[in-house]
């Protein structure tokens, strides 16, 4: 793996968009940026931004590590990056119309049937289903890495329901807080108008059935949920009411919320919880945490679900080395932002490939989520890649791989001082009338010295994601 890019100096050069920082953490003592430090945590205790990790004794909650060190992009970069998440968003919502319809891209042969079809994220509830504006996946978030100054690639797509929007929003709010002189000498483009996007994308969503204004409401499985605190946050954000499923109910042709004043009519649910959950008549009868009847009123026009159930086939690991193709296929266009090299581990060459080059290659389970199921090849020693290349052999399909990719570095406050950490970017993109995003997203950063895995399950945190407004 080559040295990786870091994104405030290049070759030893210090890039443009970091000038003013760079004379910020000069100026800045050690005691003083331990006082913001303990500033920022305690913000973050107060406002409840917590996440959990299953599995673990004691209390799960956790408080989200924050760096304070930002990470910034000039517009001309923004613009680029704008431009090529805005087009896969649209790419990826003609994917799920089609296969959901006539299939034309299968049976074009521009994508195999077996992953679509055979896939597990693939609801045969929803087959032959329009929601509007033919909209499926409304909250796209696109987990982008840098690998140089002009270099960058997609990791993953996150279509269903994309977590980590208010951490991206309560890192602006915190950064303000502590340094508000530093945004009256850069102009940082805002991020605070997420929420109105967001609402007025869900009330784009409304169904036909809906007369005048949208009732909208976040449908959270509960405080137990490990992103819990941002779906009160975002519900509160948007003025809306957030419900469990017992507080929602089905009667004639329409989803109803118990109120103090008696049952109001839903016209738009921002779910939070996964399909299997939404409605036990429909998918798994022992949820508690659904609403009996749900599908039927989605299916005939009473209520719209946002993201539609069956969005998450456009997420799937296997389903992404086609994205480019969707692109082609769909726009009549080039893809914008490149996929990361991908092996299929369900072909057999590939396969083959994988197998003798473990110790170079990052696997992931197909259908995996948050740092787990993963073998890293370069870290991981030759007893666990023997095991894992038992998996591989027993279950191929279930696993792609990619090479191992040197992603960029930013500068991060650390024990010693500054020292350059790994990070991602999530932004969020907003499908509806229009699609829309704001200048920003979480930057998720490895905490750990030569660490590449940037999950707060595994360790990593978050910082502040600075776009230069023109």
């Amino acid at each position: 793996m080559s040295e990786a890019f870091n994104e405030m100096y290049d070759g030893g050069a210090l890039r443009a968009p970091y000038r003013a920082l760079e004379t910020w953490r000069r100026t800045m003592p050690a005691e003083l940026r331990a006082l913001k430090q303990t500033e920022a945590e305690a913000l973050f205790r107060r406002f409840g931004i917590t996440f959990a990790v299953y599995g673990e004794g004691g209390d799960p909650d956790r408080l989200m590590p924050f760096d304070m060190f930002p990470r910034v992009f000039t517009a001309t970069e923004w613009r680029r990056l704008e431009r090529g998440i805005k087009q896969r968003a649209r790419a990826l919502n003609a994917f799920l119309a089609d296969i959901y319809d006539r299939g034309e891209i299968v049976r074009a042969g521009r994508i195999p049937a077996g992953i679509v079809y055979c896939n597990e994220a693939y609801e045969i509830a929803v087959a032959g289903h329009r929601p509007p504006l033919g909209v499926y996946s409304h909250i796209v978030g696109i987990d982008i890495v840098r690998t140089g100054p002009e270099e960058f690639y997609v990791l993953e797509d996150n279509c269903r329901t994309p977590s980590g929007v208010s951490y991206m929003l309560e890192n602006r709010e915190i950064m303000m807080r502590m340094f508000p002189q530093l945004f009256q000498e850069m102009r940082i483009a805002p991020v605070d108008g997420y929420a109105r996007l967001l609402k007025r994308t869900l009330a784009s969503a409304a169904p036909s059935k809906c007369a005048g204004d949208p009732c909208i409401v976040v449908l959270t499985p509960g405080p137990y949920n490990s992103a819990y605190y941002e779906h009160s946050f975002l519900a509160d954000l948007m003025g809306v009411e957030l419900v469990e499923g017992q507080d929602l109910f089905v009667e004639g042709d329409f989803v109803w919320m118990r109120t103090t004043e008696g049952p109001q009519k839903v016209d738009v649910i921002y779910r939070r919880i996964d399909d299997a959950f939404l409605d036990p008549l429909c998918f798994r009868p022992d949820s508690a945490l659904g609403v009996p009847g749900l599908m039927n009123v989605y299916r005939s026009g009473g209520v719209s679900i946002c993201s539609a159930p069956g969005a998450g086939v456009a997420d799937d690991k296997a389903v992404y080395v086609f994205v480019p193709e969707m692109i082609r296929f769909y726009l009549g266009e080039e893809p914008l932002l490149s996929n990361v090299p991908t092996w299929r581990c369900s072909e057999p060459d590939d396969l083959a490939y994988v197998l003798a080059h473990l110790d170079e290659l990052v696997v992931k389970e197909v259908h995996g989520s948050g740092g787990y199921g993963m073998l890293i090849g370069p870290k991981a020693d030759a007893a666990t890649r023997e095991a894992f290349a038992a998996r591989l052999r027993e279950s191929p399909a279930n696993y792609i791989a990619q090479p191992t990719l040197a992603l960029s570095s930013c500068p991060t406050f650390v024990d010693e001082g500054v020292a350059p950490r790994h990070v991602d970017l999530r932004p969020f993109c907003l499908v509806g009338e229009t699609v829309e995003l704001v200048p920003g997203g979480l930057t998720r950063v490895a905490l750990t010295e030569g660490s590449l895995v940037v999950n707060s399950s595994q360790g990593g945190g978050v910082k502040d994601t600075w776009v230069i407004a023109e």
